[in-house]
């Protein structure tokens, strides 16, 4: 069947704590450029809940969960998601494990390895029972399916590897999104696809990144503009625009990514507590990572972590 994949990142900014890039994969019944997520699920989730909506909020992961509120509606729209695709984890490492775009593990360097904490946090499957089984029901109606969620989660001692052998940022994080793209996008063409993608920070042209990715195919440059950017390779369409989450597809990868970010960021906080009972804790932007950077230089001084291990470089 046709296919429709939405990607997006969090953490990108920060100088603390992983890159995540997301992607969810979806089976459509016609043609994807034609996919009427927003109305196909209306009774399911909405973009703009309404007081006492049952409904599950999909939008920009930023717009559904900013620190201090409560992580709830964010971790209840991702999770009914996750079991929508038939993804159930007890614990953290498992969940990245489920949803890593390779076999590869998950690195359990300290402290980013501390991934034994219970999932959902707070959210409690039966209290959505209903309302998942109402989803699956419109999927079996209309035609759509929930093929695949996936996220690479990217440390920053990775991330500081991939800026080493790029240099720049924008390509370290071009990188790590095309290898979700290349796990989620099928190689034999057999049927169209229309992948969403938010931009990569300023670039406009992926043309190359894209000719990488075909091995070679011919890759037809549809348009390439700060607006948006659009390619063809053999029955694929590849569009990069900004503010993609638009596309329900790209705003359950950004809720997907950001939700994975913030339960590793609580862990990484827990874990240095353990050290300095009275830490505040971090969400890792500039700023405030410095604050916390000084707060627990003596603890990482006597445990012999590197900084390389915590900062990013870039």
């Amino acid at each position: 069947m046709p296919l429709l994949i939405g990607i997006d990142e969090a953490g990108l900014g920060p100088n603390l704590g992983p890159l995540v890039v997301a992607a969810t994969v979806w089976e459509v019944p016609g043609p994807p450029a034609d996919a009427d997520f927003w109305g196909t699920f209306a009774d399911v989730l909405t973009n703009s809940p309404t007081c006492n909506d049952r409904r599950l909020h999909v939008a920009d992961s930023k717009a559904v969960y900013k620190p201090p509120r409560e992580l709830g509606p964010l971790e209840r729209s991702v999770q009914t998601l996750l079991r929508l695709g038939g993804v159930e984890a007890g614990t953290l490492g498992t969940l990245i494990s489920a949803l890593l775009p390779s076999a590869e593990e998950f690195p359990q360097s300290s402290p980013w390895g501390q991934t034994a904490a219970p999932v959902p946090a707070a959210w409690v499957p039966d209290v959505d029972a209903e309302l998942l089984q109402q989803w699956r029901d419109t999927c079996g109606e209309t035609g759509w399916r929930l093929k695949r969620v996936c996220a690479a989660v990217v440390i920053p001692e990775e991330f500081n590897r991939r800026i080493a052998r790029w240099e720049n940022k924008s390509s370290a994080s071009s990188e790590v999104h095309f290898e979700v793209l290349r796990s989620v996008w099928p190689r034999d063409g057999r049927e169209p696809a229309l992948v969403v993608s938010d931009k990569h920070g300023g670039r406009n042209r992926y043309g190359d990144l894209l000719t990488d990715l075909a091995d070679g195919e011919l890759v037809t440059c549809l348009r390439e503009s700060a607006t948006c950017s659009e390619y063809r390779l053999g029955k694929s369409t590849f569009r990069f625009q900004p503010r993609a989450e638009e596309h329900g597809p790209v705003a359950l990868a950004s809720m997907v990514a950001k939700y994975l970010r913030e339960l590793a960021m609580h862990q990484f906080n827990g874990f240095w507590k353990q050290y300095v009972p009275d830490l505040k804790p971090t969400q890792g932007y500039p700023v405030d990572a410095q604050r916390f950077r000084r707060d627990i230089a003596a603890a990482q001084a006597t445990l012999g972590i590197s900084d390389d291990v915590l900062w990013r470089c870039r």
